[in-house]
């Protein structure tokens, strides 16, 4: 049995589906049933948690042999690092006596030690956990979803424009969460004892102007991308609805994105999904 937290969010359900495609057992913790209706009619076996417990996690991962641990993201009103933070030491704490026999965890490009950085600080501890537990672990890190575009749709068919805190030449590791999940399954369907990092991005690198023209081709209409100058990022996510301490830690990730080195495209696994076909998709799901 495969258990699979944030198995009703883009990449959980798209491992989900990968594996039940299989033919592979598959359980979903979610918060929130309701959301994993369509996995649980796929097959899935649909259990609520709160993953705040860690104790209701550790009983629900001794079902299973495997699991993919995808730290929910916290609300941005809040002050995310300390809730992501607090969400991994409870994942971690289940996975203590479960009794898994292998672990997936899902990370992210650029991740370092850190505070005030987002999901590059969160998920090196996540990696460093899981480093530190006798459970033979994989990690999954994830280039920047396509799925992050996924709020510009509705001002991009009404308003013909699409805002962004990257400069518009900016060519940026992107991923499908179908990639993702597909990834995920491979990694939890390899022996128990192989363990290996995986960086997964999709078939080339993109800029702003790339999504742009996406929407654009897509909706048969202009689309004029806006770039929120850097001085202005922490303001702009603060407008978004972000907590104050959520706005400095989203611009203190989003400057360390700009400013990293790029892996080298030779050590990535490549996905099979264009930017174009994610917004086609976006566009008229189904």
């Amino acid at each position: 049995m495969h258990i699979i937290l944030g198995g009703t969010g883009h990449v959980g359900s798209a491992a989900a589906e990968a594996l039940l495609s299989l033919g592979e057992p598959v359980t979903i913790v979610a918060r929130h049933p309701e959301k994993a209706e369509w996995l649980r009619r796929k097959g899935a076996e649909v259990v609520v948690a709160d993953v705040h417990d860690a104790e209701a996690l550790r009983k629900t991962f001794r079902k299973g042999r495997r699991l993919y641990a995808l730290n929910p993201p916290a609300p941005p009103s809040s002050d995310t690092d300390a809730e992501e933070k607090a969400t991994i030491a409870a994942i971690l704490a289940a996975i203590e006596g479960s009794g898994l026999e292998k672990v997936v965890g899902h990370s992210t490009y650029g991740v370092q030690q850190g505070g005030g950085i987002g999901d590059l600080g969160t998920l090196y501890g996540l990696e460093e956990g899981l480093k530190r537990q006798p459970i033979p672990a994989s990690i999954l890190r994830a280039a920047y979803y396509m799925s992050n575009w996924d709020f510009a749709l509705e001002a991009a068919r009404a308003e013909g424009v699409l805002n962004t805190f990257f400069p518009a030449d900016f060519r940026l590791p992107m991923v499908a969460p179908q990639d993702l999940g597909e990834a995920a399954a491979d990694l939890l369907m390899e022996p128990a004892e192989r363990t290996r990092l995986l960086h997964v991005e999709g078939p080339e690198r993109y800029s702003p102007a790339d999504v742009a023209a996406a929407f654009a081709e897509v909706l048969g209409r202009s689309v004029r991308l806006v770039v929120t100058p850097r001085e202005e990022w922490e303001q702009a996510y603060r407008a978004l609805g972000f907590s104050d301490a959520a706005a400095k830690s989203y611009a203190g990730m989003t400057g360390l994105t700009l400013d990293a080195p790029m892996l080298p495209a030779s050590e990535v696994r490549r996905g099979r999904v264009t930017l174009r076909n994610y917004v086609r998709g976006l566009v008229s799901p189904g």
